[in-house]
């Protein structure tokens, strides 16, 4: 046997293998793409690492993006569609960080690798699963590409969607002048969709990632078929007009003359059905896979919790592994036990966050945060603590309790 096998090479899987090259267990990441590869094609995402996750960086000794120059600081807040917008700030206790993955996965994967780590290249599908397990001590499937998620059965008591709720188009900018304090933007637009505004760092320097959350049959949503490519020129217009007319407070910060597309390669569309699937699988001979990062949970990225949640699941099972190296159904029942509370908050959360129209105990919430500063900023920490998150925002029920806790009833 050889130690662990990790099929994918995002950040799920890669802290995983560096948590367990840590306590020196042998450890072999599977990757469809070199580390040239991660590094270079198309943008991945726009993910932003909450305070939670950097911590977890540095026990990792991976903290490679600690200056202030690369942190923000928290969210402003835009929230139109009534006769008033609402505009409030929300601050953390401790900063955040955006890095462009082609940029953050191959810095890891080297650590991954100088550290004793072992990275094979090639095509991994379900079918090699059975394999593969053969091989190692336990598989864990870190990737959600091809039918790699399709080995765990959904959860449709956790997956309430049946198609995407947004229209997904984001592009790294420049032209773009910062927020004060440096933060991200998150604009609503009632009834046509969201726009996160998020200082990253890529290969271009310090730029912006503008992430348009488009309904699906907004007057937005065709900011998802645009192509950059056909005409460069005309899609920047049509950002620039759709952003002028529905997220005004990013479109104060914008210098049209400036305003352009870092590169061809830096634009991403699509769209993301939100689903939660089993923790474990048992194979045909009887070893069994644990899922973690998009093989386990993909959430809409609304609120921006899909890598901050695969790095937490990634570091319970890691720990699961270094204390309990029996690869059996209770390890794996025990696995689902120690992560079940955060990762499902993460998903309810978020799919409450996209339920359209909002549901009213949410927009009461969000009342509450533009009247109490303190209100507004717990909101805010808890992107670093979604269980807490859900806490508070569950039920109408618990709004209530929680505002009335604070004299807001």
């Amino acid at each position: 046997m050889a130690g662990i096998g990790i099929v994918g090479a995002g950040v799920a899987g890669l802290h995983l293998g560096l948590l367990l090259r840590q306590h020196e267990v042998p450890v072999t990441i599977y990757s469809d793409r070199t580390a040239r590869q991660l590094g270079s094609g198309r943008m991945l995402n726009s993910v932003a690492h909450h305070h939670a996750t950097i911590e977890r960086e540095r026990a990792l000794g991976v903290d490679h993006w600690e200056a202030e120059e690369y942190h923000y600081f928290g969210h402003h807040h835009y929230l139109g569609g009534g006769p008033q917008p609402l505009v409030f700030p929300g601050f953390f206790t401790a900063p955040s960080r955006a890095i462009d993955y082609r940029l953050y996965l191959p810095a890891l994967l080297e650590d991954f690798v100088s550290r004793g780590g072992e990275f094979d290249v090639r095509p991994v599908q379900a079918a090699d699963v059975v394999t593969l397990s053969e091989r190692h001590d336990l598989v864990v499937i870190a990737s959600g590409r091809g039918d790699m998620s399709a080995m765990f059965p959904r959860r449709a008591d956790k997956s309430p969607y049946d198609a995407p709720q947004r229209k997904l188009c984001v592009g790294l900018y420049e032209g773009v002048a910062p927020s004060d304090p440096r933060g991200v933007t998150m604009s609503v637009a009632a009834g046509h969709g969201e726009l996160l505004e998020i200082p990253i760092y890529s290969s271009a320097g310090h730029v912006t990632a503008l992430l348009f959350e488009n309904v699906p049959g907004g007057d937005l949503e065709m900011l998802a078929e645009i192509s950059y490519e056909d005409d460069p020129a005309g899609f920047e217009k049509t950002i620039l007009d759709k952003t002028r007319q529905y997220h005004p407070a990013t479109f104060a910060r914008i210098d049209p003359a400036a305003f352009h597309l870092t590169g061809p390669l830096d634009v991403l569309q699509g769209a993301v059905l939100p689903s939660v699937r089993e923790d474990y699988t048992r194979l045909p001979n009887g070893r069994y896979v644990v899922a973690v990062g998009d093989a386990h949970v993909v959430v809409d990225p609304v609120i921006g919790q899909g890598a901050n949640c695969a790095s937490y699941s990634a570091w319970e099972l890691g720990h699961a592994i270094v204390e309990d190296p029996n690869f059996d159904e209770r390890f794996c029942r025990k696995v689902a036990d120690r992560r079940r509370n955060r990762v499902y908050a993460t998903a309810d959360w978020t799919n409450l966050m996209i339920r359209t129209p909002p549901p009213p105990h949410l927009l009461r919430m969000f009342g509450a945060m533009a009247q109490n500063q303190a209100v507004a900023d717990e909101f805010t920490e808890n992107f670093s603590y979604p269980d807490r998150q859900w806490d508070n925002l569950a039920t109408p029920e618990r709004v209530q309790h929680y505002l009335t806790a604070r004299g807001l009833s």
